[in-house]
């Protein structure tokens, strides 16, 4: 493994932040020391300053940022993940969204599911709309699904799981919303039509403002990956993105209330969302 130094560790982290908006501080040293090494050795390069000079100097058009932002971010999920949550969605949020909506003679729908990661998020989010509203298929209905990753926007679109990734999905969905093959699942496709790839950097400023006009952004376990400034940036964004009477749901151990006061908590059951007022 290259002998990566603390000084050379502070000048990736900078440049990651500068370009990505991610935040590695001192106690990802091990980490990004490792993903780094990986990289390096795919590109036959020894020295950590030849890599640093490559992203300095010799990446105009950002693929090498791109390939080390695919290696630095976590991509850990499955379908139906914090499903107390998800119940939360489809029991009271969803309803209630759809109730106001038919009342105003409107019939379409908008879910954002940011850092969606290899798409178990988005594809969960498509069934429990299909099973909460029926009608779906006759609406305009949309599931942007994000991420910085290429390569994970890839495996969404093939919309192929296995059965790690399925394993919490209920019994009523996966018969209806996925077909066996082989092993593995394939998202029905009704179901995957739904959704729509996109690849967005969450602190891209310019591609953010042209993020607007949703009903629900699920941005779970992704806020944990940026520092206050970059947090407030992205989710003052996500606060112009919704529309009123819109939601977002983030993860169980993140909250907005140290960046901003923008948005009002709400509470169902056991659970407390953010709702743009």
């Amino acid at each position: 493994m290259p002998d990566i130094s603390v000084e050379q560790f502070q000048k990736l982290s900078q440049q990651i932040y500068q370009k990505l908006g991610l935040h590695f501080d001192d106690r990802k040293f091990y980490f990004l020391r490792t993903r780094v090494a990986r990289r390096m050795a795919s590109l036959g390069i020894d020295d950590p300053k030849d890599y640093l000079f490559m992203l300095s100097y010799a990446d105009p058009d950002g693929l090498e940022m791109q390939a080390l932002a695919n290696l630095v971010t976590t991509n850990e999920t499955y379908m139906f993940r914090e499903y107390d949550q998800l119940q939360a969605f489809a029991n009271h949020c969803l309803p209630e969204v759809l109730s106001a909506k038919q009342e105003r003679g409107e019939r379409t729908l908008r879910i954002w599911s940011a850092g969606c990661s290899s798409g178990e998020e988005p594809y969960t989010l498509a069934m429990i709309l299909q099973e909460v509203f029926p009608q779906a298929q006759t609406w305009d209905c949309e599931i942007v699904a994000s991420d910085i990753d290429e390569n994970m926007l890839r495996r969404v679109e093939a919309a192929r799981y296995g059965p790690r990734s399925v394993n919490e999905v209920p019994d009523q969905y996966r018969e209806k919303y996925l077909a066996e093959d082989g092993g593995e699942y394939v998202v029905r496709r009704r179901t995957a039509g739904l959704v729509r790839t996109l690849h967005l950097n969450l602190s891209d400023r310019m591609a953010m403002r042209a993020m607007r006009g949703f009903d629900f952004i699920f941005c779970r376990n992704v806020l944990i990956y940026f520092d206050d400034l970059s947090r407030k940036a992205v989710v003052d964004h996500f606060y112009n993105a919704l529309r009123p009477g819109g939601f977002i749901f983030l993860g169980h151990s993140e909250s907005v209330g140290r960046v901003t006061t923008a948005f009002t908590l709400k509470r169902f059951e056991n659970h407390l969302v953010y709702v743009k007022e």
